[in-house]
């Protein structure tokens, strides 16, 4: 079992949310069942699903996990663009979450990378 509080990726994604949750605090009341809902489980997923996947024996099952929470950062890059597009977000915010997020991604696609080489040296 790994320890995701030691993960560099894990911290940063916690600390996203974070900054998600403060950001759609803004938004318009009537999005809260909407958007806003939506946006905030696919944040929360990310360092969720890095958790998890620690808790997994083996590595081909953190791989997985992190692929979906690779899957929810991407989610979360596309809900980010539909809020600047309906006007929920300035392009200045906007480009800074996803700048952000796309850090995130790669530190993601990093760890997997390196998971999936120790998957070829499971028994």
């Amino acid at each position: 079992m790994r320890n995701f509080r030691d993960l560099e990726v894990w911290q940063s994604s916690v600390l996203f949310v974070k900054q998600i949750y403060i950001i759609t605090a803004s938004f318009p009341s009537e999005e809260k069942f909407g958007l806003v809902s939506q946006i905030n489980r696919c944040a929360v997923s990310i360092p969720s699903n890095i958790a998890e996947g620690c808790s997994r024996t083996s590595q081909k099952d953190f791989s997985r996990f992190l692929q979906l929470s690779l899957g929810s950062a991407f989610e979360l890059e596309t809900q980010i663009e539909i809020a600047k597009e309906i006007g929920f977000l300035d392009v200045i915010l906007q480009t800074e979450l996803i700048s952000e997020l796309n850090v995130i991604q790669k530190r993601i696609q990093s760890l997997k990378k390196y998971v999936d080489l120790k998957v070829q040296d499971e028994p």
